[in-house]
């Protein structure tokens, strides 16, 4: 079986067969979408504007207390939540509705060309309803970030109804973002490996509610992250104290 290193780092200490749902789930996530070579020509050559938010900006400690909420919520719940809170998909949405408010194209209102927060929240909320998907008592909304320029290009968020695990997961959309860039923010990782073509970067918080995982995927040919997973498993209230 030909599994992605970030996956198989991130769910290493699942049982086998809560493993392998989560690899079926992911693997359509994390791989590259089929048309993303011929939609990033027609992208580039039309795109004028530049998005305003960075591969740098995201930081994956800041999810984790969304992951915690989640992780206690049921499936559809906890991945709106997630991505509610994402502040990745947020700047998203701004950027998309920016980029439609060009001087070549239609002019846009005020209102229009700068959404409010609980506009946001609401396109959100539109993007879980169409998008989620219930497999094996597993929810999930696996959104591509077509619209580019943008550091992203796709994200994930899963909740089990089985187990209160909750998942989130980013594809970058360049190769601009380095494993240095990676180790100067959070440090050094408290773990690394290797699978297949692709190294990993693995850092952790623990404390008394929860362990969670940030897996960083990199290409070791140039050191670019490919894709980030994080995720949060809540310890038993036996091992709280």
């Amino acid at each position: 079986m030909f599994a992605s290193a970030m996956i198989a780092a991130l769910f290493a200490d699942m049982r086998p067969a809560t493993f392998l749902v989560m690899l079926s789930l992911s693997l359509p996530v994390l791989a590259p979408p089929l048309s993303s070579a011929s939609d990033d020509g027609k992208q580039s050559a039309g795109a004028t504007a530049q998005s305003d938010f960075s591969a740098d900006d995201f930081d994956w400690r800041e999810m984790v207390p969304y992951l915690f909420v989640a992780a206690g919520l049921p499936g559809e719940e906890g991945v709106k939540a997630l991505l509610e809170n994402s502040s990745v998909l947020r700047a998203y949405i701004r950027n998309e509705v920016r980029s439609e408010c060009g001087p070549d194209k239609n002019p846009c209102t005020a209102k229009r060309s700068s959404l409010s927060d609980e506009e946001v929240s609401k396109r959100i909320d539109e993007i879980v309803q169409e998008g989620i998907l219930v497999r094996n008592k597993t929810a999930f909304v696996d959104y591509p970030l077509a619209h580019q320029p943008f550091p992203f290009s796709q994200i994930a968020a899963v909740k089990s109804e089985k187990h209160p695990d909750a998942y989130f997961m980013l594809s970058l959309a360049d190769r601009s973002y380095s494993a240095a860039q990676v180790q100067a923010k959070y440090g050094v990782p408290y773990d690394t490996d290797i699978f297949q073509w692709y190294s990993v970067f693995k850092y952790r918080l623990d404390n008394r509610q929860y362990t969670s995982k940030a897996v960083f995927e990199i290409d070791p040919v140039d050191g670019a992250v490919i894709k980030i997973a994080i995720s949060l498993k809540p310890k038993k209230s036996k091992n709280r104290h």
